[in-house]
This record gives structure tokens, C-alpha cells and sequence, in this order.
């Protein structure tokens, strides 16, 4: 879900907001990858918007098809059709409501299989600066962005799907024909509109990103959903993989083997996670102190919690917390 500049909104080929991925290679990772940057233009806002429809979102110049990571954040949904697309080294089957979050710094080697002619594509591309401008850079300053955790908290290999619930779908639509028509049309107050635009993108992302076990339902995975159902009741209090596994009728080797699989990561993880996100809500939203937190959310101190949040993202709490009264 790449994209280059040229073409028009609305029609084969990708809008003329896309930044020239691909042009501009501002380095290469150890792995021999190279690494494309934003291309930003003066007076222009840092985001871009492309739509591909017709079959192969790739197939506009520019585009590296080699195996490459980006210094921006990319965002794709599906607002027709259906595909598989190839993404951090394995296959990705999407379909209509599909969204497809990829972090910065993740190595990808886009391929797109599509299923039929009738794929429309949005991807919205920007650097994390877009939406953490008041100080862009330092340290912690976007890892603690609320907005920007999905793409970065959720360690699966640094691309997620997720799947917006059909009743809110136009709206999603909307809002990425919004933000291209502001970047395109570049009206008096455009800029602002545009960045305006894309918090809302943002907003509803990180709403869905809390409902994993909505999304698996939508998904047809009752198994899973069981799993995070129970790890959502009982995640504040001392909760064990054995115990999950009672609570779903399985082993916990078995219930091991159906998570890893299915989501790449084990239970602990899922628990830790949901710890976390329960942490950063706390922290964004009350005054609590950070042993409260802990007790809150399931640790014992609040030495743990540090540990563990800044292991997950690379800043300590009170560093969101700043970070997210700050936004």
C-alpha cells in the first residue's frame, strides 16, 4: 500500500496526494533494506491520500516493490472488493471494511493478489509529526501519542488488520475522501481542515484497536473471542494461562498452540497488553498515581508497571501521561 504522485481521485490509478515514495530513500537498515521517507512539500500539511481501484494497487510508478520500510505511518482500507495482499513476509486476505495498519520502520514486500476488478483501495500515508507537532523528535514525544499507539503498541510484526463494523463504513469512506479533497483542492483553511481529518481517522482507529474481541467475532473466530472475553473480565486481578484455558475448555498447551497461531502472539502477551491499555487509559484519564495504576490494572507495584510499560513503549508513564495531556 504504496503510492507515487499523478493520476486523479476517483479513478484507476492513485490520487495525486500520495508522496513520492520511492523516490526518496533516505537510508538502508542493516538488513540491506532501504528506507523511504516522506517527501514533504513547502505549505502543504504532512499527510497524503491515495485511491487505487481496479485491480493492483501497485501498479503506479514509483512504486518499490522490493522488500522496504518506510519512516511514515501507513494506513489502508478497503472500501470495495476483496485481495490478498503480501506484508511483513506473509499473506494478508482482506476483504470490504478491511483496514491494514503498517508502522514505521517495518520491513515490507508489497504484493497484492487481487480477487477481483472491483478492489477500491484508500491508503493515507504520514509522518508521525502530523499529528505530534509540539515536539516532534524527542524523546517519547510520538510513542506516546494516543493517537498513534496502534501503530506501534501492538507488536505482531508491526502490521495489523483490523475490520471496521458495516455501519461504519461510509464513514470511514468519507472521511478519506474528505482528507483528499482538502489536499487536493487546497482552499483557504485547508491544511488545518486536512489535519482535522485525519485525527478523526485516527480517533476511530484507536477505538477499534480496544475491541479485539468484536473483531474477532466479525471475523467468525468464537474461539478467540472467548479468549479475550475472559481475559477482559479478569485482567485487573492474578490470572494464569492455565486459567484462561479452564475458562475456554481447553489445555493450555492446546489453547497456546490455537492463539499463537491465529494471532502470533501467546496469552501473556494478550493479558500484558490489555494491562497496558487499561494503564494508558488510566494515566491520560485520572489523576492517579502510578502504584494506583498498578493496583488498577493487575501488578503489585509500581516498579513493575514502569518496567513493563516502557518496555512495550520505550518511555515510562509519566511520560505518556505528559505526552497525552499535552494532545
Amino acid at each position: 500500500m504504496s503510492g507515487d504522485n499523478g493520476g486523479s481521485s476517483g479513478g484507476p490509478g492513485p490520487s495525486s496526494g500520495a508522496p513520492t515514495i520511492g523516490r526518496l530513500v533516505t537510508g538502508r537498515r542493516v538488513d540491506g533494506a532501504p528506507v523511504y521517507g516522506y517527501a514533504r512539500t513547502a505549505g502543504v500539511p504532512p499527510v497524503a491520500v491515495a485511491r487505487f481501484e481496479g485491480g493492483h494497487p501497485g501498479h503506479s510508478e514509483g512504486w518499490p516493490h522490493q522488500a522496504h520500510a518506510h519512516d511514515f505511518i501507513v494506513l489502508g482500507y478497503v472500501e470495495r472488493g476483496s485481495g490478498r495482499l503480501r506484508l511483513d513476509g506473509r499473506w494478508w486476505a482482506v476483504s470490504e471494511g478491511d483496514l491494514v495498519v503498517v508502522a514505521p520502520g517495518e520491513v515490507v514486500a508489497p504484493e497484492w493478489d487481487a480477487d477481483t476488478a472491483e478492489v477500491a483501495v484508500w491508503t493515507a500515508f504520514f509522518p508521525p509529526d502530523a499529528v505530534e507537532r509540539q515536539s516532534p523528535g524527542t524523546f517519547g514525544s510520538w510513542r506516546a501519542h494516543p493517537l498513534l499507539f496502534p501503530f506501534v503498541g501492538r507488536r505482531a510484526g508491526g502490521v495489523q488488520r483490523l475490520t471496521v463494523p458495516e455501519d461504519e463504513r461510509g464513514a470511514w469512506a468519507r472521511h478519506f475522501a474528505d482528507l483528499d479533497r482538502e489536499l487536493r483542492e487546497r482552499r483557504e483553511g485547508s491544511a488545518e481542515a486536512a489535519l482535522a481529518h485525519l485525527t478523526l481517522l485516527l480517533v476511530d482507529l484507536a477505538r477499534l484497536a480496544t475491541d479485539v474481541p468484536g473483531h474477532l467475532r466479525l471475523r467468525g473466530e468464537p474461539l478467540l473471542a472467548a479468549v479475550f472475553d475472559v481475559i477482559e473480565r479478569r485482567f485487573a486481578e492474578p490470572i494464569s494461562l492455565r486459567e484462561v484455558a479452564d475458562a475456554v475448555g481447553l489445555t493450555a498447551g492446546h489453547l497456546t498452540t490455537v492463539v499463537g497461531r491465529r494471532t502470533g502472539r501467546t496469552v501473556q502477551q494478550w493479558i500484558t497488553e490489555r494491562r497496558l491499555a487499561e494503564a494508558r487509559r488510566l494515566l491520560s484519564e485520572t489523576e492517579l498515581t502510578v502504584q494506583a495504576v498498578a493496583g488498577r490494572v493487575g501488578y503489585a507495584d509500581a516498579g513493575y508497571l514502569t518496567r513493563r510499560f516502557r518496555a512495550a513503549h520505550g518511555v515510562p508513564p509519566q511520560e505518556w501521561r505528559r505526552a497525552a495531556r499535552a494532545g
